[in-house]
């Protein structure tokens, strides 16, 4: 459908070119995108608006433009309707003709339907959550878990060659903390008194961890052994204790990485030294006052940055630098993080250093995923990690359920906070969007069953004529556009808000319309499309990793 759209407006972009005697640019794109509205039509575009400069006219002439070149063909576009809308974006709107058959391709690719090649030859590493080993993941990291799955599940049927990757942030001053943290409570549960240090780890997981070393390994042992031995092995008990608990979680969320990345080993290959050697030898690091320094001004950061203090430790840049050296060095072309918001100010240095190293600042992708509130009757949960007192991911999915959890977390933009309505994700209504979308896929089902009829694609395609019946399979078409648009922008939430559009398209067209009924084809009509919206529910969902009820 696309295509087809996309060649007649490359045509008429083309005339309009050749009209002004002008030579038409190098890799320009009419970005086609699904309208917002299905009502508005099943493809949009802004391409008006790029080419007002060029041509110095107003967008609104060129969309004239473009729609008469459009009609001018008559039945020989794919172009039923075409309509300029918010001062010259098109929108446009197929043949009927055209529509119906997308349901017969529905039909038969079934559980590949949405799946493309747009991704080929790309090969992709999506890093997120990375959440040090200092204690269970947080609502922030549950967000980064929902929407870094749910990408890499996009970009995989988008023809991506993905890999998703934990980095395990186990080296350095946080883990040192966490150690005597442990080794604390591990003595006060003993009775002997000390003080914890200071920002040191204050939950309740540190006691449950020390008690765990008392009962199930050392018992009072420690305290005959150096202190700095115990303390050691408080923090490599530890470590592996969250980390358990972490992989628990993300598992029980769907959640699943090819790599656990650990920050250690870049120092036992000595591969944060050799990655500041070739900045070294490249010129971009220079010495003051003992401590050494990045030249990440050359490339647009506000200033220059230390990555090994005078006191001969790296900074958290150092380790960071050679970590995306060896994504390079693994052979990925394209690098997604997820990151929180208190990591935006350190895109400008990260991205500095990928270009200092000889890479496009282009292959790598930095997404900001903002803070949740949690709502419980309307007040905001409160909520204080610094206390040690913070609701936790499997505290949330416990209350909640997986699948809310899910897509609560992936239908806002990621860059924006999220309002998280407890009360809301337990309701079995259609005020809660993820009942309401599971309820649209089980009342399909549940309509096949008891039918009585099988469905097939051999049907009368012109009986689907209503508005809800031509608006269902708009909505419908424009699945593997959205896809391929959420892989693009690197924004899941796309595939939620559309998935939300079909469920609404859907309950209109069942409000309106009796499916089964005593005219046996419109019957099978209707049927085909059911079962089609039944395939595009079902695979949206399993792509944001959320369950397909039969029945509820």
């Amino acid at each position: 459908m696309k295509s087809k759209i996309d060649s007649v407006l490359n045509e008429a972009i083309e005339s309009l070119f050749k009209d002004q005697k002008m030579d038409l640019p190098a890799g320009l794109s009419c970005d086609l995108q699904p309208p917002r509205e299905s009502s508005h039509g099943d493809l949009s575009t802004n391409v008006a608006f790029k080419l007002s400069k060029l041509l110095r006219k107003k967008p609104a002439d060129i969309a004239e433009a473009i729609v008469a070149f459009i009609e001018e063909l008559g039945e020989n576009s794919p172009v039923e309707h075409a309509k300029i809308a918010g001062g010259g974006f098109i929108n446009f709107s197929l043949r009927k003709a055209d529509l119906g058959a997308v349901l017969v391709a529905i039909y038969h690719a079934d559980t590949r339907y949405g799946a493309s090649e747009y991704g080929k030859g790309k090969k992709v590493i999506v890093e997120f959550v990375s959440a040090n080993p200092t204690g269970p993941l947080t609502i922030a990291h549950g967000r980064q878990a929902a929407v870094g799955d749910s990408l890499c599940r996009i970009l995989k049927a988008t023809g991506h060659e993905v890999h998703p990757e934990y980095y395990l942030n186990d080296a350095g001053r946080q883990m040192g903390l966490l150690a005597k943290s442990v080794w604390t409570r591990y003595n006060e549960l003993l009775g002997l008194a000390m003080p914890l240090p200071e920002d040191g780890y204050k939950g309740d997981y540190i006691r449950e961890i020390a008690r765990d070393i008392i009962e199930k390994e050392k018992k009072d042992l420690l305290l005959k052994e150096p202190e700095d031995k115990a303390v050691e092995f408080c923090g490599h008990y530890a470590v592996k204790a969250i980390m358990g608990r972490i992989e628990e979680d993300l598992a029980k969320m769907g959640v699943h990485f090819d790599n656990y990345f650990s920050e250690k080993s870049l120092y036992a290959r000595k591969s944060v030294e050799r990655a500041l050697e070739v900045l070294k030898q490249k010129g971009y690091l220079f010495e003051n006052e003992g401590a050494l320094w990045f030249r990440s001004t050359d490339f647009g950061d506000d200033k220059d940055r230390v990555v090994k203090k005078s006191t001969g430790e790296y900074t958290y840049l150092a380790p960071d630098i050679a970590y995306h050296l060896s994504k390079y060095e693994r052979g990925y072309n394209m690098m997604v993080n997820f990151w929180g918001p208190d990591h935006h100010g350190y895109i400008p240095r990260l991205k500095a250093a990928c270009q200092a190293l000889g890479y496009s600042p282009e292959a790598i992708h930095i997404g900001i995923v903002q803070l949740t509130t949690l709502y419980r009757e309307g007040q905001p949960v409160r909520m204080s990690t610094r206390a040690g007192e913070f609701v936790t991911l499997r505290e949330l999915y416990e209350e909640v359920g997986v699948d809310a959890t899910r897509f609560f977390f992936t239908m806002r933009r990621q860059e924006s906070p999220l309002d998280f309505d407890l009360d809301l994700a337990k309701e079995q209504s259609q005020e809660n969007p993820v009942y309401y979308l599971q309820y649209a896929h089980a009342r399909i089902a549940s309509l096949l069953k008891f039918s009585g009829e099988k469905v097939t694609a051999e049907v009368d395609l012109s009986l689907l004529s209503s508005k809800e019946e031509t608006d269902l399979i708009s909505c419908l078409s424009q699945f593997p556009d959205n896809l391929i648009a959420a892989s693009r922008l690197l924004e899941p939430y796309r595939l939620a808000d559309y998935l939300r559009q079909v469920a609404a398209c859907f309950h209109k067209f069942y409000s309106f319309h009796r499916i089964v009924n005593e005219d046996k084809e419109l019957t099978k009509a209707r049927l085909l499309l059911s079962d089609a919206t039944r395939i595009v529910l079902r695979n949206g969902l399993q792509l944001l990793g959320i369950s397909h009820p039969e029945s509820m």
